[in-house]
């Protein structure tokens, strides 16, 4: 370990790996509400904060525990499709709440070209809500909604029964045959834009002026 009379400790949130101050610092400089995603080895969960003196302040938020508790989702809370939805939903209520525009803050998450993280902005985006970035790092629309799932769960059904029913045992639990992700995807999807019909569609229409011109 470092040390020596010009050796100065890590914060504490950088040193468990939870904050990089730099980037904050950067981002909250910038006066802009903050589009935050994280993900655990279970959840992912999307925030809107915006920095206030006195510290943060969520505006609106979404768990992807929320998806089948709240609309059925039955493919698990850590996927890529999951993200996604958690994006759009965050997106919806903070457009609701009256915000338009953020900056993506993804933490110490790697920045990893269709990466889970990347869902959720592409969820936010999808909703209306801008937030800069570049088209390249955001994860195909087949990926979002589990087609290579459930192509590759129709295989493994064919030829190997044993192991389809280990790998996907918690769809099956839950009632979800695998190779009906993508459609599964969409209901779930309608029930949250249902919700939020009021801004969705208006939302949308803004920005396509916008980038029209």
């Amino acid at each position: 370990m470092a040390h020596g009379p010009r050796y100065k400790v890590p914060r504490r949130r950088r040193r468990e790996g939870k904050t990089n101050y730099y980037k904050r610092y950067v981002m909250v400089l910038s006066g802009k509400p903050r589009l935050v995603v994280r993900k655990t080895n279970k959840y992912i969960w999307v925030q809107l904060v915006v920095a206030k003196p006195q510290g943060d302040i969520t505006v609106a938020a979404a768990h992807s525990r929320e998806l089948e508790k709240r609309y059925g989702w039955k493919a698990g809370g850590k996927n890529t499709s999951a993200a996604y939805l958690t994006g759009l939903l965050a997106a919806l209520r903070a457009l609701r709440a009256g915000y338009r525009f953020a900056v993506l803050d993804i933490g110490l998450h790697r920045p990893v070209k269709g990466a889970r993280v990347f869902a959720a902005l592409k969820g936010a985006l999808d909703a209306g809500l801008e937030v800069p970035h570049s088209e390249e790092i955001l994860p195909e629309e087949y990926r979002i909604r589990g087609e290579h799932v459930a192509k590759y769960a129709a295989m493994l059904r064919e030829s190997q029964p044993e192991e389809y029913e280990r790998r996907f045992s918690i769809y099956l639990k839950k009632g979800l045959e695998p190779e009906k992700l993508p459609e599964h995807f969409e209901e779930v999807k309608s029930k949250i834009i249902s919700e939020y019909r009021d801004v969705y569609g208006g939302a949308r229409e803004e920005k396509a002026e916008a980038e029209a011109g």
